[in-house]
């Protein structure tokens, strides 16, 4: 038997296509349990129909080896290969997430430097002022809805340490705009989100485009994202062209404001609810000093902190895109056919009680030695995903994260609003559907 014909005898994944067209695609945006519910049904590895195309979902450490290990070879990313024909227009061609092999592997060596040690700690005393005047900011406001703050913050953030500007209201508008189309309906008539996204992506960049050209006429360099972009080179001695440059930078704000949103609000969320662990993090904070500047070395000694957000990123993990298998294959004695779309799940993965004790808990200290859960098996814990796509960001992500918590622990204090839905709502990413209501104060 040749290897086509051992291929054709396999069977395809169990699972059901849904409706015709739509497949399944409504259930997918409407219940934050979809994967786990046909989990359960099927196991690690089954079909849906959805976004339009036929799609097997893997979970577990050993698909995730699978998968990572295979890029290149069996799939192919599938932002680039499979996205809907409106993603494309509006993340644009020029952006890291829609380029494949070599193109991919230089831009994202080019796109590194900004994110090594020596930048992130240039980045330290922007971040933690910007976090400094938005805790001011809600210990005077009292009760805030905190995750539309915190989307205010991160895109914040994410503007003064990759551009260099303040976000505005008429630069955060057209942000807000332009992601609001990467979920609608593709219908380019006047009025639509989509026919209003893709006119804010001109205004953005444009105005990025103008940021550029203003930078390249100065003199000195500035301590952010675009200043290192700037002077990167690769081995050849090339850099980004403008147009490369204007399109990362907006793929760059996209992954650095909504995913570090959804993850901050899960903290927050999941502190209120465990307030021993708060305190923990506290006494920590209390030991290492309170009025101790933060440095990356300081950063490093708070253990315990690290514990903490490396749970909320297990129950929480950012999104991950998807795959498009462009070669037939096997796993697990099932055929994935080329063509199909493949997703993997890492809040899914993360949930394995044969790696993860009680894994419906929050429990930092399964991170700590010698315990470190995490360690049992590779790409068993890949809050960033993994292979060659991993989060170019993580870093990044993590160093706000943990910048924001310690600061926020150290001075502050708040409690649930009683009576609000904390019920998941998916989209954009992971949130609280009342958007998580809370008192906030000062300690002592």
């Amino acid at each position: 038997m040749t290897i086509t014909d051992k291929m054709r005898s396999l069977p395809v994944p169990p699972g059901n296509f849904g409706l015709p067209v739509i497949g399944e695609t409504l259930s997918f945006l409407r219940d934050p349990n979809f994967i786990q519910r046909r989990q359960q049904q099927h196991g690690n590895i089954y079909k849906t129909h959805v976004f339009g195309r036929p799609t097997v979902v893997m979970i577990g450490a050993e698909a995730n080896r699978f998968l990572f290990s295979n890029e290149n070879r069996y799939f192919s990313d599938g932002v680039s290969a499979s996205a809907p024909r409106h993603v494309k227009l509006l993340m644009g061609t020029g952006a890291i997430v829609m380029q494949t092999g070599d193109k991919h592997l230089q831009q994202r060596k080019l796109l590194a430097q900004a994110f090594q040690p020596r930048s992130l700690a240039g980045y330290i005393n922007t971040m933690a002022a910007t976090t400094c005047n938005y805790l001011d900011k809600w210990e005077h406001t009292g009760n805030l809805n905190w995750y539309d703050e915190l989307r205010k913050y991160t895109l914040d953030v994410a503007c003064k340490l990759l551009i260099g500007i303040e976000a505005n209201n008429d630069f955060g508008k057209l942000y807000e705009n332009w992601g609001q189309g990467l979920l609608s309906i593709p219908l380019p008539l006047p009025g639509t989100k989509f026919s209003k996204a893709l006119r804010c992506r001109k205004l953005l960049l444009a105005k990025i485009e103008a940021i550029i050209l203003e930078r390249q006429q100065q003199s000195t360099t500035k301590q952010d994202v675009l200043g290192l972009l700037l002077q990167a080179r690769d081995e050849e001695g090339h850099g980004l062209s403008l147009q490369e440059l204007k399109e990362q930078l907006l793929t760059l704000l996209f992954a650095g404001h909504d995913t570090l949103s959804s993850s901050l609000t899960a903290l927050c969320l999941l502190l209120a609810q465990y307030p021993q662990v708060k305190e923990a993090i506290f006494a920590e904070q209390k030991q290492l000093g309170l009025e101790q500047p933060l440095t990356l070395d300081l950063l490093k000694q708070m253990t315990y902190l690290e514990q903490a957000l490396k749970e909320v990123l297990r129950l929480y993990s950012p999104a991950s895109g998807p795959r498009k298998a462009i070669e037939s294959c096997e796993f697990n004695g099932y055929l994935i056919p080329e063509g199909w779309q493949v997703f993997y799940h890492p809040a899914a993965t993360h949930q394995d009680s044969s790696i993860f004790t009680q894994p419906e808990r929050f429990d930092p200290e399964r991170f700590a030695p010698p315990r470190a859960e995490d360690k049992q098996k590779s790409m068993s814990y890949i809050p960033f995903g993994g292979g060659v796509r991993e989060c170019i960001g993580r870093e990044f992500a993590k160093l706000e994260m943990k910048l924001f918590a310690a600061l926020l622990v150290r001075n502050y204090n708040w409690e649930l609003v009683p009576g609000q839905n904390l019920n998941m709502v998916m989209l954009p990413t992971p949130h609280p559907r009342d958007g998580l209501k809370v008192k906030f104060w000062r300690r002592g």
